[in-house]
């Protein structure tokens, strides 16, 4: 369901001029079941793992699950949200990756190509998104209720090193060895 952000940007260009109040047909929907996810997999991973290897992911899906509830619940942010849900699309390879380690393939051309793949989505599609997020929500600052603006604000200001802190453990691992 995540990957059907980008073709909504490129059938509905309006969206990049007001993420508050346009959406297009089902991008709620698309918000709201990614709420469920972010939701199922937040309890899966309080149940499942122990809470020092998961606090980061569990930290990352709460702002997530606050953020993308009010875009629901209120039926405004659902553009600025699809923009957000644009970073999942690296999930893809964070996720391949992981596999590729428990299944101990770290010394095949897949594992290599992966990491390639990997780091290349993740600059354009959680970066570069969150850098236009922040961009955006600086511009509109005027527009955007305070209590909106303040969430918003921190939520970048929580994702943003995040990121850059992963992007980082990333390179270390799998080009810096």
């Amino acid at each position: 369901s995540h990957n059907r952000s980008p073709r909504r940007f490129y059938l509905h260009p309006e969206l990049s001029k007001d993420l508050v109040g346009t959406h297009p047909p089902g991008a709620h929907s698309l918000v709201a079941v990614s709420v469920g996810y972010f939701l199922e997999d937040f309890v899966d991973m309080l149940c499942n793992q122990k809470l020092h290897q998961s606090w980061e992911l569990l930290f990352h899906h709460s702002v997530v699950i606050v953020c993308f509830g009010i875009a629901v619940l209120l039926h405004q942010y659902v553009g600025f949200a699809l923009v957000a849900l644009l970073v999942e699309i690296n999930s893809i390879f964070l996720h391949l990756r992981q596999i590729l380690l428990m299944a101990n393939l770290v010394h095949t051309t897949c594992y290599r190509l992966n990491s390639l793949v990997n780091l290349g989505t993740y600059v354009v599609f959680r970066i570069a998104t969150l850098a236009w997020m922040a961009r955006w929500l600086f511009l509109n600052r005027q527009n955007v209720p305070p209590a909106t603006y303040a969430v918003g604000t921190v939520g970048m200001a929580i994702m943003t090193p995040m990121n850059i802190i992963l992007f980082y453990r990333l390179l270390r691992s799998d080009f810096f060895k």
